[in-house]
């Protein structure tokens, strides 16, 4: 019942626009993690040999920019059709492809094919156990050297989060129903990421957003950026 709600709510907002400025620019904290690669091992992390899988991939956005600067390949999932749809459009010209299916499933790619896996603000909207699918998943398609970029909620000091999960709970500790939007997402502590990724990827850095308060009161939402590296 989750994916198909969520399935209907972003073909809706990929017609309508209607909660989300959806921006064709690279996700900023992706490119961080670009440099902050590049400046630790001293060359990019993408090449022209270099494949890039998107998770929830949207309008195509990041797998666009990552093509015409690094001519990686990329491959794009996401549940939306009219996500899908659009991304094709400006993608035509570009070494990527994409698939229209819910993260939830198994991924249709080769072992050890993917440089890179990106999960930017997608596996949040999934159970405890189709988000462990999905972590395995995730390693099963990355090379032996390769990197997971996961941006996601992060719950520690956040006093939004504390609010919509007492006002607005789901059926799992720490998840609540987005008032707005009608959709369950779960936002993470930091220990219970790490323990959930710790079997299959090894963190190499956490970065946390900053500017939640002000002045004692609550800002904005927090989010966190994970840096790690599939286990051999």
């Amino acid at each position: 019942m989750r994916r198909h709600k969520s399935k209907k709510f972003w073909d809706r907002e990929y017609e309508a626009k209607k909660h989300f400025t959806l921006s064709e620019n690279p996700g900023e904290d992706l490119l961080k993690f670009l440099r902050w690669f590049e400046r630790e091992y001293g060359h990019p992390l993408l090449n022209y040999k270099s494949s890039v899988l998107d998770l929830g991939c949207g309008n195509g956005r990041n797998l666009i920019y990552l093509a015409q600067t690094y001519d990686s390949h990329g491959i794009g999932i996401d549940s939306s059709a009219e996500a899908v749809k659009h991304a094709r459009l400006v993608s035509k010209e570009l070494p990527v492809e994409y698939f229209v299916l819910s993260i939830a499933h198994p991924l249709p790619i080769q072992d050890a094919s993917q440089t890179l896996v990106l999960d930017m603000m997608t596996s949040h909207s999934l159970k405890k156990e189709d988000r462990e699918h999905l972590r395995k998943e995730s390693a099963r398609v990355l090379k032996y050297d390769g990197w997971l970029f996961l941006k996601t909620f992060l719950r520690d000091e956040d006093r939004h989060a504390e609010r919509l999960l007492k006002e607005y709970p789901a059926d799992e500790e720490g998840s609540y129903i987005h008032p707005q939007i009608g959709l369950a997402e779960h936002v993470f502590k930091e220990d219970e990421l790490s323990n959930e990724l710790e079997t299959f990827f090894a963190i190499q850095k956490i970065k946390k957003s900053h500017g939640h308060l002000s002045r004692g009161h609550a800002r904005k939402r927090r989010s966190m950026s994970v840096y790690a590296k599939k286990r051999e």
